[in-house]
């Protein structure tokens, strides 16, 4: 962690720099000049002496990691410096350009955002980034297995606590049968909504949102990523290999804020992202970091009704 003198330092040039910043963002803007102060020290090893010296260690949440993290791993990477790393259960198939990858966290911390030792972390004033590299997981798992007559459409949602408190930005049941009524005939539609048991939790507690049987009543064209996985006939070694199978194969995505979206934003094509409020619109992530995961087409919806409002522009055929 920076010392209290550091941080105090780069709190008082916040505030001059930045002086309409709302207090309760300012901490951002502080930690960025942190980290980014935190790499001078490996100037020579990354850019001169370039041997595999570093080791990467992450046990916070699933969104800043496929952020910050996974890019900065695969940086080194190719940079020839990349020792090894160390991350969650399930992640083993994210790293898969690593030579020594262990699974040491059985769960993700919000302590665990704060690692000072990654250019990033968490939001951002400035993402035009060094030592950060889009990783190619659509490339690395575009597959033969989940090919349908039909072009496939992913809808990942999510039902979470929110900043300790009810959830806030998710696909509620006619928000669905709006997507899937409308897009149905001209998608397979693989609907999304990992169970506790297949991810590696953090602090936010997983709520019952009753669509699953609504679906398979109403619309039971839709699949079930679930299904997916227990007939699992790419042999996934986990639940998150089957969703980096599954994704690679489409190009048409509409997600959730968090790290829901930024997994979708993996693997080109087009993502409507429902966020109805968060420090991302600060910061304006949809329009300047979730582009670079991969080139995708980002479509920030702020409420419901943008949502069908870019589905009807972007997914329906023109009449």
């Amino acid at each position: 962690m920076p010392s209290t003198f550091i941080n105090k330092l780069f709190s008082l040039y916040t505030k001059i720099k930045h002086p309409g910043v709302p207090p309760e963002l300012r901490y951002f803007y502080r930690d960025t000049y942190s980290s980014k102060l935190a790499q001078v020290k490996y100037l020579v090893k990354d850019y001169l002496y370039k041997e595999k010296y570093k080791d990467i260690r992450f046990n916070g949440e699933f969104g800043p990691e496929l952020q910050f993290v996974l890019p900065f791993a695969y940086w080194h990477y190719k940079n020839g410096t990349l020792r090894s790393t160390v991350s969650s259960k399930f992640t083993r198939e994210f790293y898969f350009f690593s030579e020594n990858h262990s699974e040491n966290f059985d769960n993700r911390t919000n302590e665990g955002n704060y690692n000072f030792e990654v250019p990033r972390i968490l939001y951002s004033q400035d993402y035009n980034m060094s030592k950060w590299l889009a990783v190619p997981l659509k490339e690395k798992y575009k597959n033969d297995v989940y090919v349908f007559e039909k072009p496939l459409l992913i809808i990942a949602n999510r039902y979470n606590m929110e900043w300790n408190g009810p959830p806030i930005s998710y696909f509620d049941i006619p928000t669905l049968d709006y997507i899937v009524g409308n897009l149905k005939n001209h998608f397979t539609i693989v609907y999304n909504r990992p169970r506790p048991e297949n991810i590696t939790e953090d602090n936010s507690e997983t709520y019952d949102l009753n669509e699953f049987n609504w679906l398979k009543e109403t619309h039971p064209e839709v699949l079930f990523m679930q299904d997916l996985y227990e007939q699992n006939k790419g042999n996934a070694n986990n639940f998150n290999h089957l969703q980096l199978m599954v994704y690679a194969n489409a190009n048409h995505f509409v997600s959730i804020h968090g790290g829901t979206s930024v997994l979708a934003s993996y693997f080109e094509g087009i993502n409507v992202i429902l966020s109805k409020q968060g420090p991302e619109h600060h910061f304006n992530c949809y329009n300047t970091l979730y582009p670079k995961l991969s080139g995708a087409t980002i479509l920030h919806a702020k409420n419901n009704e943008e949502v069908r409002h870019y589905i009807s522009e972007n997914f329906l055929p023109k009449k």
